[in-house]
């Protein structure tokens, strides 16, 4: 069986498709969006989670840094990430919770037997296995065990991606999956590349080979104010998206900003500090601004 990188493992998730789900998180994303709240799941090597409000200065750290990436300065313990390589020494030292690392390296039957505790609240609800990200697909082998053992236990699978994967990728797994939530951010290729680091052709491409020839594609948005909610992208987005074949509904997933603190604990700076959630209001002349292309839209996942 093959190793993947795991973020986290969510229990009882209703916001990852239908029912109540397992939702599995992998790390490692082609994309690098601006807005992005998980920050650790963007590169595929692992990181660290520092919070230094929660140290409490014991030293144990210091000691088992063999890396100089620990330092004693002016009696107060400062980490020197540039030096760190990761190795997680500190972290099994420190009972304070100051330090932990991003992501666990898992097997197809560690992740398989955690989906399986909760078989029973799938049957009851409709739910199933959600496989995000990050991006999934950067895991293909692994991704693919997952999905063939989920079927062969009558699991029902969803993947969410953000379709900047090879075509051939995409088309292997496709027969496994029950449910894709694609993502689509912006339908401007330049500020598509400003915004998340990639153009989008291939992301477009994906999603028109998707709704052709699989059963129940689900597109979400992410409204992420003054980056993707002007009226010229919201009218290319709905012409686009009523062109498709077979897309069961249009979501769009209002930006919050739980996710910025976490760019601190990984030694990052968050790129749009200014930017605030969308108001209910604004949401829902969205919502209504799509609908008119004769679109079945929702807010929220």
């Amino acid at each position: 069986m093959t190793d993947g990188k795991i973020i986290n493992i969510m229990k009882y998730s209703i916001h990852d498709g239908p029912g109540i789900r397992t939702a599995v998180f992998f790390k490692g994303c082609p994309l690098n969006c601006l807005w992005c709240h998980n920050p650790e799941s963007q590169k595929y090597d692992q990181e660290l989670f520092y919070w230094p409000d929660r140290c409490i200065g014991c030293g144990r750290c210091l000691e088992s840094c063999s890396r100089d990436a620990i330092r004693l300065t002016s009696g107060k313990l400062e980490y020197k990430r540039a030096q760190c390589k990761v190795c997680g020494d500190c972290c099994k030292v420190c009972h304070a919770g100051a330090r932990e690392l991003v992501a666990k390296t898992m097997s197809v039957g560690q992740v398989m037997a955690e989906i399986e505790k909760d078989l029973v609240f799938y049957d009851e609800s409709g739910g199933g296995a959600t496989f995000s990200g990050g991006e999934a697909l950067m895991q293909p082998t692994f991704l693919t065990e997952l999905l063939q053992d989920c079927q062969k236990k009558e699991i029902n699978t969803a993947v969410e991606t953000c379709g900047y994967v090879k075509s051939e990728i995409l088309q292997t797994i496709s027969p496994y999956v029950n449910l894709f939530l694609y993502d689509l951010k912006l339908m401007d290729s330049q500020r598509h590349q400003y915004y998340t680091g990639v153009p989008n052709e291939l992301i477009l491409d994906n999603l028109r080979w998707l709704t052709e020839h699989h059963p129940k594609v689900l597109v979400r948005v992410p409204i992420t104010p003054g980056c993707n909610d002007d009226k010229e992208n919201l009218h290319q987005l709905g012409e686009f998206v009523a062109s498709l074949k077979r897309v069961q509904e249009l979501h769009l997933l209002p930006y919050h900003r739980a996710g910025v603190d976490k760019y601190k604990r990984l030694g990052l700076e968050y790129q749009l500090p200014d930017i605030q959630a969308p108001e209910s209001e604004q949401m829902e002349r969205i919502k209504g601004e799509l609908e008119q292309y004769g679109l079945k839209v929702k807010i929220g996942g």
